[in-house]
Parts: C-alpha cells; sequence; structure tokens
C-alpha cells in the first residue's frame, strides 16, 4: 500500500498562529529573573564601587551607576607588597584541597557504597553529623589541635582543617554516583581480565567524575574565602597569610578604604569565576562512558 503525504500551503501573506506562554511559566522566569538580579545586585555593586573614586564611595547619596571610572584602588591592591605572596598561598591551599579532598572522597565513596563492612551505616551517620556541627564551634579545638601538631603559622593548618570539612558532603554526594554505575559493569570489567585497580581507575573514576567536579566546586570556593582559620591559625608569621587576610590592610582605626576593599574583594573573585567557566560544562554533565552489554 502507498502512502499519501498530504501537503497544505497556507496562502501567501498568511503567518502560523504564534504560540503564546503560558502563565504559569511567564511567572516562574519572572521570579527566576528577579531571584538572579538579587543575586547579582551585591557583586555588581562591589564592581562598581572598585572603580569608584573616593568621593563618590564616601557620597551620602550613592548611585548606582559612576561617570568617572578608576583605577586607583585597584592600584593600591596590587601596590601592597605581599599581595603575591598572599594570592600564591591561598591558590597552593585551594589547590591542595581540591586535590586531596577529591581523591579521598572518590576512594571512601567507592568503599561505602561497593563493600560491606561492619559499622558501615553508622560510618555514614558520622558524615552527616560531621556536616551539622558549626565551624565556629569546633575553631578552638582545632587550634589547640594544631598547636599541638606544630602546625600553627603554616599554610597545613589552612589544609588539614578543610580537608576534613570537605569530605563529608564530598563522600555523601559521590556516593549516589558510584551507586549508579552497574555491578554487572565492574563483573563484565572481571571477565574480560579487569583488574579492580584498573576498573576503578579507568572505567569507575570517568563515570564518576562529574561528582568530582561538583564537590571540587564546593571545596575550592569553601577554601579560597576562607578567613576564619586564617586569622586563627595564623598569628604571627604574616609570610604564610592568604588573600582574605589581606583585605585587614585596607581596615583602618580612623576611616576604612572601601576602594580598596571592595577592589581587593574583585581580585578574589576572578578566580572563582575562572574556575568554575573552567569546570561549568562537567558540572552540569550526568554520568558518561561507554557501557559494555
Amino acid at each position: 500500500m502507498s502512502a499519501f503525504r498530504i501537503r497544505i500551503r497556507l496562502p501567501r501573506g498568511s503567518r502560523r498562529p504564534r504560540r503564546f506562554r503560558r502563565p504559569g511559566r511567564l511567572a516562574a522566569e519572572a521570579t527566576a529573573l528577579l531571584v538572579a538580579l538579587v543575586v547579582a545586585f551585591p557583586l555588581y555593586w562591589m564592581v562598581l564601587s572598585a572603580f569608584k573614586p573616593a568621593g563618590e564611595i564616601q557620597s551620602a547619596h550613592p548611585r548606582p551607576w559612576t561617570l568617572s571610572p578608576s583605577l586607583d584602588s585597584f592600584r593600591r591592591v596590587f601596590e601592597q607588597q605581599e599581595f603575591g605572596r598572599y594570592f600564591l598561598n591561598s591558590l597552593i591551599v585551594a589547590s591542595a584541597v581540591v586535590l586531596a579532598s577529591a581523591l579521598i572522597a572518590f576512594l571512601a565513596a567507592t568503599a561505602v557504597t561497593r563493600f560491606r563492612f561492619r559499622f558501615r551505616t553508622t560510618l555514614l551517620i558520622m558524615f552527616l553529623v560531621a556536616q551539622m556541627v558549626p565551624i565556629e564551634a569546633l575553631t578552638i579545638p582545632l587550634f589547640f589541635l594544631m598547636r599541638d601538631f606544630g602546625q600553627l603559622n603554616t599554610l597545613g593548618s589552612l589544609i588539614l582543617p578543610h580537608i576534613a570539612f570537605s569530605l563529608p558532603f564530598a563522600i555523601w554526594m559521590l556516593r549516589g554516583f558510584v551507586k549508579a554505575v552497574p555491578e554487572a559493569l565492574e563483573e563484565q570489567a572481571q571477565i574480560d581480565g579487569a583488574s579492580r585497580t584498573r576498573f576503578l581507575w579507568q572505567i569507575l573514576f570517568p563515570l564518576v567524575f562529574p561528582g568530582l567536579v561538583a564537590t571540587s566546586v564546593f571545596s575550592f570556593i569553601s577554601t579560597w574565602n576562607d578567613f576564619l582559620f586564617a586569622k586563627s591559625f595564623l598569628i604571627s608569621d604574616v609570610s604564610q597569610s592568604t588573600l582574605p587576610m589581606a583585605l585587614l590592610v585596607f581596615f583602618k582605626p580612623d576611616e576604612n578604604d572601601w576602594g580598596g576593599i571592595m577592589a581587593g574583594s574583585t581580585v578574589m573573585t576572578i578566580p572563582v569565576l575562572v574556575f568554575f567557566v573552567l569546570v561549568q560544562r562537567r558540572l552540569v554533565s550526568g554520568l558518561g562512558g561507554a557501557v559494555k552489554d
């Protein structure tokens, strides 16, 4: 039986009917746009204040724009003698925390998901409890712990606590990614002659990589913006300070340099944005890779 195709041609000058969006969708999009504007406004004001002259920043009638942008605030920031060292220290601490927490969390998530051992459920509950304890309540015990280990005034006093605080969230998040990988894939890999180590790094690791990226973003942001640990554990050695500590230079007893504070905060935000842009594709991707049937 032959199939017939019927094509309907509209007269010239006629247009297809427009599709109108539903009111509920329009309300949702408007709400999302409003929330985005509320979230982005503090960042806009920070960048704007960094480019404003000192007279406009201290004005009693602030305006959401400037007609005479200036780079004086950024010049004062980069003229600090220790600014490059602060930046390098922050980069070292954040990179170490991201790499170490991702590696340990991946191995721990694989262990609690693939293996059955005693107190496994208790260990998972302890991870949740660790997330509920506020950082401020543990600062003093961590201070004495770092002092006993001889890590005060060193970058290690910042790296170790941040790894400890990043692990519970990372393990819980990666646990879902590891669990989503079927066990039949591991059995098929063993039949093909792959060892457990080879399956772990060549098959499981690429599939769990999106989860590693998400946990890395969390670890990087929390470590890069840390001020509490840096202020508590770096007491006398200024050369070990990080970028958040550099902002203290602009806080003066008589009058704060708000232009320098905003310019320094803007400079601190740039590495976070660059890191997010580099990993944002992996952040939203799902599990990938070829699965052999």
